[in-house]
């Protein structure tokens, strides 16, 4: 299944001159979804994940989804001040800024394997800052799994010694 023709470009979001790459026509079919889901698993699976770690907001739409198809859990990296109890955090820069995300503390125990979610790989800011939130905690990182990747910004170089694998490139 050709996934990519279920990727929309919004111009212009969320800054003039960047170009969002909307996964919702994907989860709107059934069948993308599943496949996307499958694959994602295919993945996932060979590397015996005991937690999934998805990030707000997309990243928790198919991370769940994800934990579910290969027996794990699912942990929730989000945005500052959006979890009720004891955080860690981990600052990282954006294509088009900076950011934070944090976890709570206990949502990785150490010697968990991980495998990091999200929708999209870009310039690797939000990827790093999940590792360093999966190592912090002691966790093992076994994998990173991706929905989409903008190979020309090159992220997959700032995660060099993981286990990198996206679905459609960029």
């Amino acid at each position: 299944m050709d996934l990519s023709t279920f990727i929309r470009d919004v111009p212009d979001f969320p800054k003039a001159g960047i170009i969002f790459k909307d996964i919702m026509p994907l989860l709107q079919d059934a069948e993308a979804l599943r496949y996307t889901v499958e694959r994602l698993a295919d993945f996932s699976k060979e590397r015996t994940p005991d937690v999934i770690l998805g990030a707000e907001a997309r990243g928790f739409i198919l991370g769940a989804a994800l934990a579910y198809a290969v027996g794990a859990g699912f942990a929730a990296a989000r945005k500052p001040g959006k979890l009720p109890w004891d955080v860690a955090r981990a600052d990282y820069d954006l294509e088009y800024g900076v950011d934070c995300l944090e976890m709570h503390v206990d949502a990785i125990a150490p010697g968990q394997r991980v495998i990091i979610h999200d929708d999209l790989l870009a310039t690797g800011g939000t990827a790093r800052a999940k590792i360093e939130l999966v190592e912090k905690s002691g966790g093992i990182v076994v994998g990173l799994a991706f929905v989409i990747e903008l190979e020309f910004l090159k992220g997959r170089d700032r995660l060099e010694g993981y286990d990198v694998f996206s679905l459609i490139r960029y």
